[in-house]
C-alpha cells in the first residue's frame, strides 16, 4: 500500500489548501518564516525541498514521543517548515477545477481547513515514524532562467519498496513553490481534482465538505456515489 507515500507528500500538497483562504493576502506582506526567507534569497528547487524535509524531520527528532503522544503538533510542522514553499491558491484552484470558480467564499474557506485538517487526522500520527534514511532527494539542474522545474525523490516504504515521487515547482518573485506532487505517475492534484470533481457534481460541494468535516479519508470521498443532496 501506499501508506508511507501518502503521508509525506499528501501533507506536502495539502499544505498549499490550508493557506489558501489567506490568498488575497500578499505573500510579501505576510510575516515570513525562516523557511519563506530562504525561499525568496534564491535557493534552487532541490534545496527547497531538501531544506523543508530536513527542518521538518530534524524537529521531529528532537521529541518523537511528544508527537506521539500529540500527533496534531504535526500540524505546526506542516505550517513551519512545508507551507512557506506552496503555491497556495493555484494549488487549491487546480485540486477543484471549474468548482473552484462556482464555489462561494466560505465553501472554499471549509473545503481547504475539512481537506487539510482530515489528512492531518488519518496521517499525522504515522508522519511522526517517518525517518531522514526512508528519504532520497536526487539533485536538479536548472538554467538561470528557468521557470519550471521538477524535483525527483524517492521514498522507502516500511517493506523496503522504493516509489518514484516527484514535486512540480515553478518560480515566483517568493522563491520556488510547488504546485503538485505525483506519485509513481500518479499526480495528486489530478487524483484528487477527479475524485472531489465527480462527488461534486453527483452531491454538490457542501456535502464533499460535510463528509470532510466529518473526518472521512480525503481518499475515500470519490468511492462513494449518490444522488445529488437538497
Amino acid at each position: 500500500m501506499r501508506h508511507t507515500t501518502v503521508v509525506l507528500t499528501s501533507l506536502w500538497l495539502v499544505c498549499s489548501l490550508a493557506n489558501a483562504s489567506q490568498a488575497q493576502t500578499p505573500p510579501a506582506a505576510q510575516g515570513q518564516s525562516a523557511p519563506a526567507a530562504n525561499a525568496a534569497s534564491g535557493e534552487g528547487p532541490t534545496e527547497v525541498v531538501q531544506h523543508a524535509a530536513q527542518g521538518m524531520l530534524g524537529d521531529l527528532d528532537k521529541d518523537r514521543d511528544a508527537y506521539r503522544r500529540d500527533p496534531t503538533r504535526v500540524g505546526q510542522l506542516v505550517d513551519k517548515y512545508l507551507l512557506p514553499h506552496f503555491d497556495t491558491e493555484g494549488s487549491a484552484r487546480l485540486v477543484l477545477g471549474v468548482h473552484w470558480r462556482t464555489a462561494t467564499p466560505e465553501q472554499r474557506k471549509r473545503f481547504v481547513d475539512a481537506f487539510y485538517h482530515s489528512l492531518l487526522t488519518n496521517y499525522g500520527s504515522a508522519l511522526v515514524d517517518f525517518t531522514a534514511d526512508r528519504l532520497k532527494i536526487f539533485p536538479t539542474k536548472v538554467d538561470s532562467d528557468t521557470t519550471r522545474a521538477t524535483v525527483r525523490t524517492e521514498v522507502k516504504r516500511a517493506n523496503g519498496d522504493r516509489v518514484a515521487v516527484n514535486y512540480y515547482l515553478h518560480k515566483t518573485p517568493q522563491g520556488w513553490k510547488a504546485w503538485d506532487v505525483v506519485i509513481d505517475g500518479i499526480s495528486y492534484v489530478n487524483s484528487y481534482r477527479t475524485d472531489f470533481g465527480e462527488q461534486i457534481e453527483a452531491q454538490g460541494i457542501d456535502s464533499v465538505i460535510k463528509r470532510l468535516e466529518a473526518g472521512e479519508k480525503p481518499g475515500a470521498i470519490g468511492k462513494q456515489t449518490g444522488g445529488k443532496a437538497g
